[in-house]
């Protein structure tokens, strides 16, 4: 397997255990912060927010949200996969050569979904798409 696409999925996986620990349970912007409903109707502030565009960026990103997006970035990644060509020296994407862009792996695709991650540990400025 490639390097990018171990070190990526290392990455998804990271942000899967984050997304798990932080739990499920519904958020919503109160008065002063973001709000989490713990049990039965107990609510909870989890994060003061003193300005609004803070809180509602916390809701935005759920947990449940991220683990949505993490599966649909490991779906993306499975149909980029690497494969063999007669007319090319070296892997290919076979999802990209279908399509007629550019063939080579790891493909333009897997550097997108790598790149928000380029301030992590291990990032290589060779996958920079």
């Amino acid at each position: 397997m490639d390097d990018l696409v171990q070190w990526l999925r290392a990455q998804l996986d990271a942000d899967e255990r984050i997304a798990h620990r932080a739990g499920d349970s519904f958020r919503q912007i109160g008065a002063t912060g973001v709000i989490v409903a713990t049990e039965g109707d107990r609510a909870e502030e989890c994060a003061s927010a003193n300005w609004a565009g803070i809180a509602e960026h916390i809701v935005a990103h759920d947990p449940a949200r991220v683990l949505r997006e993490i599966d649909a970035k490991r779906q993306v990644i499975d149909l980029h996969a690497p494969g063999e060509m007669e007319y090319v020296d070296g892997d290919v994407c076979m999802a990209c050569d279908v399509r007629g862009g550019e063939p080579f792996y790891p493909c333009k695709t897997l550097r997108l979904l790598a790149l928000p991650y380029a301030d992590r540990p291990g990032y290589r400025d060779e996958w920079r798409p």
